[in-house]
């Protein structure tokens, strides 16, 4: 996952572009609710936040406060710090957090929650509650007639192709399991805070 993650960094944001490999996909509303997250990621209150795989950066911009970003791979760094120049980044583990206990008011997360498997879950959860009082989950719908946890095969502009556990949420689903409340519920994405 490291390696994938890695080796996409310079495509990464076409997912969210609709560019590349993702410029035929049918997706509508996307751009609209795009703007939305965004505008629900900057109405959080500016806080010491650290925001755990922070890939290139492009939710991190909207984050208000101090923002320390943290990713495994430093080819998704260089985007990140480009994207988002007020912001400090270290690259690092985001099972075993390299930060003391409290050092942060929030942790924030987008879409990584989605990757990890059950046991991965509760290890970050654990994490995530040892660095910070709050978590704020961003993740993606669950889509009609897609299974709540699946593998899904990717592929990338090189042609190489990845197998990556994915995890999709309902809506309040996500709320429960982090024992917090849903604060966006749009088509596309989910943001709960526990």
């Amino acid at each position: 996952m490291k390696t994938y993650y890695d080796r996409r960094a310079t495509e990464y944001d076409d997912w969210w572009l609709g560019r590349g490999l993702y410029s035929d996909r049918q997706r509508p509303g996307w751009e609209e609710e795009i703007d939305e997250l965004a505008g629900v990621i900057a109405s959080l209150e500016p806080v010491r936040t650290v925001d755990v795989a922070c890939g290139t950066g492009f939710l991190t911009r909207h984050l208000r406060g101090e923002v320390v970003g943290l990713d495994v791979s430093e080819r998704m760094l260089e985007a990140a710090r480009a994207q988002a120049p007020a912001a400090t980044f270290v690259r690092g583990d985001a099972l075993s957090l390299p930060f003391e206990v409290a050092a942060f008011d929030r942790v924030f997360t987008s879409f990584f929650y989605c990757h990890l498997e059950e046991g991965e879950r509760r290890c970050f959860l654990a994490e995530a509650r040892r660095v910070a009082p709050e978590l704020v989950v961003v993740a993606s719908i669950r889509g009609e007639g897609d299974a709540a946890e699946r593998w899904e095969e990717r592929q990338l502009k090189d042609g190489s192709r990845w197998q990556v556990y994915k995890r999709v949420f309902e809506g309040e689903d996500l709320a429960e399991e982090l024992g917090g409340e849903l604060l966006f519920h749009g088509s596309w994405f989910l943001v709960a805070r526990a």
